[in-house]
């Protein structure tokens, strides 16, 4: 099918770990006005750590959302692509039922495992591998504190997947993954493009119990074709990571250039076509397809360590609020935090960090606070674009995209000070979503992605550093790594 073929469009659905956005897309990747649609739910969190979803509750959330927009829908859909948040692990039983909620990425119960795997397994060697970490927010720990925690459900489980695995598996009765879904699990060897055996073995797990590796599209069984006729003929391909397709989305792919992403948590990643490289520690390396390689780094704390400083101190309305922050000098309060309030991972990979804030005098405020925890988060991500480069040293551009950064008034301004590099701003909000109808029309047309994705980004607005003010946060960055050096100490003589 011709991307020039009339009333021709692709339907594209964003899962991610708070809201689900899905919409039609035409043949030249444009947004159909008026299809947009949305939905919201809420990541069930607890003081032990956990981080899950109810996977039948958020699975009938999707599939009202696709009703809404299958009312919008005037013409044919050909092709159906999904972009999903990665590393969630669930278990179903032979019936497709679930047997397990949806543990997500910020579930911390398995860091004693992780801890655990590390001694066992030689951890750089599972790295070069897999490209992933042994720690508690990849299924391949989650998996192990699964078969000591929870020994009934795992009797009862007869396949381990992601989420979006289960939701395909729901529509079309055939459970599968992508290359893309299987590179974030921490059991794939992104090499070789199969399971890997050492790991998976060692976590108690046999080939039979994960899905069926392909990313060849699949058709809607019976009842769906019924619920959602104008869907009904369309190519469903199998979930797509969402790093990958916010890259996708935002023009983010090649080796010149990078991405510089904050949404709930953070990441920097660069997307290209060709073979893998061996990330150093600190970075890992998913896949998109056979084709597109994704590296990068992931950090735990981002608009959710912003969004937990508004819930717990009296700040001023917007837009005061923002002015009042910007009023602040950079570095200034003599505040420091350790933001990792969900964790860490990217750049040091510790199981079980823990967020410190230091400096407090009783002039401070939640305005103070709030400033010193935007400039923490920007020299994290500084500290990861630094090892990015290493990995690709010809990136020379810098995309920010993200609801949290491009929605922040003055963040992009500490992030580029922090990185000390250009920052160009992704007019696209919806990055992820827009990749995944680029990804889905790469298959159905005879356009490459890089034809489709790579934007000229010469008029985007862009945001410069102050070279005075790098050099602050350079500082700054320093103390933080010694600052967090010295809690880590703490905690393990502790």
């Amino acid at each position: 099918m011709q991307a020039a073929d009339a009333g021709f469009s692709v339907l594209a659905l964003d899962i991610g770990s708070s809201s689900a956005r899905a919409g039609l897309f035409d043949g030249t990747g444009q947004l159909i006005e008026g299809t947009l649609s949305r939905v919201a739910y809420r990541l069930e969190t607890g003081p032990d750590g956990r981080a899950e979803l109810d996977p039948l509750l958020l699975a009938e959330r999707i599939e009202e959302l696709l009703d809404a927009v299958q009312a919008k829908a005037t013409g044919p859909v050909a092709a159906v692509g999904i972009s999903c948040f990665w590393h969630s692990l669930m278990g179903i039983d032979e019936q497709g039922r679930p047997t397990t909620s949806v543990t997500m990425w910020a579930d911390t119960r398995a860091c004693d495992v992780a801890r655990r795997l590390r001694r066992d397994l030689d951890a750089q060697a599972h790295h070069r591998r897999t490209g992933a970490y042994l720690h508690p927010s990849y299924p391949v720990a989650r998996l192990a504190w699964l078969r000591e925690a929870k020994p009934e459900c795992w009797r009862a489980t007869r396949w381990w997947c992601a989420f979006p695995d289960f939701l395909l598996a729901r529509w079309t009765g055939d459970l599968c993954t992508s290359l893309s879904m299987a590179s974030g699990t921490g059991l794939f060897d992104t090499h070789r493009l199969t399971w890997d055996d050492e790991t998976a073995e060692r976590v108690g797990v046999g080939p039979a119990q994960l899905p069926r590796v392909n990313d060849a599209p699949q058709e809607l069984s019976e009842r769906f074709r019924k619920r959602w006729p104008r869907f009904a003929t369309a190519l469903w391909y199998p979930a797509w990571g969402d790093g990958a397709c916010s890259n996708v989305g935002s023009a983010g792919i090649g080796i010149d250039r990078a991405t510089v992403m904050i949404g709930t948590s953070s990441a920097v990643r660069v997307l290209w076509r060709g073979r893998p490289v061996e990330p150093p520690w600190g970075t890992w390396l998913y896949r998109l397809d056979s084709d597109f390689v994704l590296a990068g780094g992931a950090l735990s704390e981002g608009g959710d360590l912003v969004d937990w400083i508004r819930r717990r101190f009296v700040l001023p309305p917007e837009p005061e609020l923002w002015e009042l922050v910007g009023q602040q000098q950079p570095g200034v309060s003599g505040l420091l935090w350790v933001p990792t309030i969900a964790g860490e991972r990217s750049p040091r990979w510790p199981v079980d960090a823990v967020a410190t804030l230091t400096g407090l005098r009783l002039g401070h405020d939640g305005i103070a606070i709030l400033r010193a925890a935007l400039e923490a988060i920007a020299c994290r991500i500084a500290t990861v674009v630094e090892l990015l480069v290493r990995i690709q040293p010809g990136i020379d551009v810098f995309i920010a995209s993200g609801n949290a950064l491009l929605g922040t008034p003055g963040w992009a301004q500490i992030v580029a000070d922090a990185v000390g590099r250009t920052l160009v701003l992704a007019p696209d909000p919806e990055a992820s979503l827009r990749g995944a109808a680029l990804v889905a029309l790469a298959r159905v047309t005879d356009r490459s992605l890089d034809e489709l994705a790579r934007a000229d980004v010469t008029d985007w607005r862009r945001v410069e550093p102050r070279g005075e003010v790098t050099e602050i946060y350079r500082t700054m960055s320093a103390a933080m790594a010694a600052l967090e050096e010295a809690v880590e100490t703490i905690g393990e003589t502790g």
